[in-house]
């Protein structure tokens, strides 16, 4: 399995600063029997100066994530607005982003629960689903010698993928959340709900329970938080207006595009932007 290392604009859920250097991730493909449950692993690694700090903003795309650190592991549910992180000193984590269908396996609770929330993966060994204590002493051995070691890296991906295939396969119901987000997430057209409905022959309020259930919130905010990552993608390049962004993503005027994108992430479109140029 190859490692793959992204050019940080390429990650558009990310709203880096590109001015800040203190960090890197390494993206790397999760095996390919686990494309069902688990999307990739993320690998930051990070070197703040004393005194300093680095935050971090996410629009998170609409999936649990597993992240182990030498010192929390943590299971996060998913952020309805932006996720943030303040990076200090010297460290490194160990992450996986989960599919949709992962969240409800892993835990045998609905993901509702978890909306902006994270848990200890020490207390999760009590729902008789993942063996949290187990996990995380297994990853930080794996872990030991630090993040320049690649057999490191590669051992603790080893140990979350072996922890990851107890929940397969996956259910009928979790393989129809995952197909459903990947329609929002490849179909830059569909921008209503009941399009959404339509495609899958389902009713809004069956959507809508499953989506909770299973993601933790509904189809309006999978399909704005989409829009909101798609706009940041944009503004990173700005080759077009902001009127004619807000148009492309299905904003009935600037104006309603600009609060959108200031409520999600703090920035204005045009402050964002300014980051880039």
């Amino acid at each position: 399995m190859g490692e793959v290392r992204a050019r940080p604009d390429t990650e558009r859920a990310h709203l880096i600063d590109p001015a800040d250097h203190t960090f890197t991730i390494d993206r790397v493909p999760v095996s390919d029997d686990l494309a069902d449950l688990a999307q990739r692993f993320w690998i930051p690694v990070w070197d703040v100066p004393a005194g300093s700090t680095s935050p971090q903003g996410v629009l998170q795309y609409p999936c649990c994530q597993l992240v182990v650190t030498p010192t929390y592991a943590r299971l996060y549910g998913v952020a309805s607005g932006l996720s943030r992180q303040v990076l200090e000193g010297r460290g490194w984590a160990v992450g996986v982003m989960l599919r949709p269908a992962a969240g409800w396996l892993l835990t045998g609770r609905p993901v509702r629960r978890l909306t902006d929330r994270w848990v200890d993966l020490d207390t999760l060994d009590a729902l008789d689903a993942l063996d949290g204590p187990a996990l995380i002493d297994d990853v930080r051995r794996a872990m030991a010698d630090g993040p320049a070691s690649r057999p490191a890296q590669a051992a603790a991906r080893t140990t979350l993928e072996d922890a990851l295939r107890a929940f397969l396969p996956v259910d009928d119901e979790g393989l129809l959340v995952n197909a459903l987000v990947e329609a929002v997430e490849s179909s830059p057209d569909l921008l209503r709900v009941d399009d959404l409905c339509a495609r899958f022959a389902v009713a809004e309020r069956t959507l809508q329970r499953l989506l909770h259930k299973r993601i933790g919130l509904g189809p309006k905010w999978l399909i704005r938080r989409r829009r909101l990552q798609e706009a940041a993608e944009r503004l990173r390049d700005d080759s077009d207006g902001l009127a004619a962004i807000a148009a492309d993503l299905g904003y009935a005027d600037q104006a309603h595009f600009t609060r959108d994108f200031r409520r999600a992430t703090g920035l204005t479109p045009g402050e964002f932007a300014a980051r880039f140029h």
